[in-house]
């Protein structure tokens, strides 16, 4: 089946949101009427300069101690000239200056080669020059003080159109956008996922082969991965179950041969036998329950952990469930039963007993067995998960396994998506946690 590649998808969805953009900027361009800037008469600026004036809705009328010098411009002078002959004072006590616009820098000009301004011919002539656009112009007093009039800053309605034009475009593009984050993000979301599965279960199912086409191609890579470490997983797990298995049968020969040896040898290589029988029979349990796909359902971990303690309690051994609500979580039972029996039974033949506590952290359940023995050689912390490795030294020397059941109980944990570990407990003893998703 054909699939559009994912560089095309976008590359079409950019440009269909370009079009959009440009066509609502298009209408804007028809439907808006021209900007006009507003229209002052000199007469109402000097009305407005004169003693007792009043500020208005378009003008703005205040007082200033001084006023900064600004750059000449020939437009202020013959303003100002008009003014001044309105107002009937000298030009030298007017001043008017016009804002900058926005993102543009105050022009420079030179006087040097312009003809000098003349001033209208009559104080109505001087009334009737035309202001446009912002100003700010101000006489100065008798006194050295300064009436300042400023036009009126308003939001002019061709301003508020543009501002409703834009956020009209921008909704008009956010659904494209979305479609576009959305594509681009999904599939990643989708690897992420599938990431974190094949970590807590590699027997979790394959990606679905959907989408654009480098989608779907490294779909199928990660399916082929998926696929090439499970398979190798189960060759060396076939390999050591084999070699486990056949060492039965020369374990057998040896104590028929044995027969005819001396009363002292045979029983020493017996006791040896037994030794290797038992390390066989070990790893082949070992290998079978982690290769082993587990059908989960739910069930109450506390209660599980109940039957664990009860049966040791009958036993006489000094173990204890901490109390507290129920949790529930998607696992095996068996091998969660085991692997709760094989760390509670550590504690017990290591350490004489054990105190048990499940609790429920964010949407990780954590289980806890402490116990209060001697606690182990830090070196010794992390090579207890090795296959075969016994940390007697820091424990009890009279016992011991073979040395499969932290790391069985670790693949346990781990096949449950969650983790398993060892720490030494301040004040004495060791701790073995382990963390399962909630």
């Amino acid at each position: 089946m054909g699939r559009s590649p994912l560089f095309l998808r976008v590359f079409l969805l950019m440009l269909i949101c370009v079009a959009v953009v440009q066509l609502m900027n298009v209408a804007l361009l028809i439907a808006a009427q021209t900007p006009t800037s507003r229209i002052y008469t000199v007469g109402e600026i000097a009305q407005a300069l004169e003693p007792g004036g009043e500020s208005t809705e378009t003008l703005t009328i205040e007082r200033a101690a001084s006023r900064k010098p600004a750059a000449w411009n020939p437009r202020g002078e013959r303003i100002e000239l008009a003014i001044a002959t309105a107002l009937g004072v000298a030009a030298d006590r007017v001043d008017i200056r016009f804002p900058t616009p926005f993102l543009q820098r105050e022009q420079v000009y030179s006087r040097a080669g312009l003809p000098a301004p003349v001033p209208p011919a009559s104080r109505q002539a001087a009334r009737d020059v035309i202001v446009i656009g912002n100003f700010d112009a101000a006489v100065r007093q008798p006194d050295g003080s300064w009436i300042e009039v400023r036009s009126a800053q308003t939001f002019e309605p061709w301003r508020k159109l543009v501002l409703l034009w834009l956020i009209l475009s921008v909704a008009a593009v956010a659904p494209f956008a979305w479609a576009l984050a959305r594509r681009l993000t999904k599939p990643i979301g989708a690897f992420a996922a599938a990431a974190e599965r094949l970590g807590r279960d590699p027997r979790t199912a394959p990606i679905a082969i959907e989408g654009p086409a480098e989608i779907a191609e490294a779909a199928s890579a990660f399916n082929r991965m998926q696929a090439r470490l499970n398979r190798y997983v189960d060759d060396r797990a076939t390999v050591v179950g084999a070699v486990a298995h056949d060492l039965r049968t020369p374990l057998m020969r040896l104590g028929l041969r044995l027969e005819s040896a001396p009363p002292a040898l045979r029983a020493a290589c017996e006791n040896d036998i037994r030794d290797m029988e038992a390390m066989v029979a070990a790893t082949l349990s070992y290998v079978r329950d982690t290769n082993t796909v587990l059908d989960r359902r739910p069930l109450d971990l506390r209660s599980l952990a109940e039957t664990v303690i009860d049966d040791l309690s009958d036993r006489g051994a000094a173990v204890a469930l901490v109390p507290g609500e129920p949790v529930v979580i998607e696992g095996n039972s068996a091998a969660l039963k085991a692997m709760l029996a094989n760390l509670v039974g550590n504690a017990v033949k290591y350490a004489g007993g054990a105190e048990v506590s499940i609790a429920c952290e964010a949407d990780q359940v954590r289980i806890e067995v402490r116990d209060d023995g001697p606690g182990m050689a830090a070196e010794d912390i992390e090579r207890a998960f090795e296959p075969f490795f016994r940390g007697e030294r820091s424990r009890n020397r009279d016992t011991g396994g073979i040395g499969l059941g932290l790391p069985s109980a670790r693949a346990t944990a781990r096949a449950h998506g969650g983790d398993m570990g060892l720490a030494n407990r301040e004040g004495g003893g060791v701790v073995a946690w382990v963390s399962l998703p909630g």
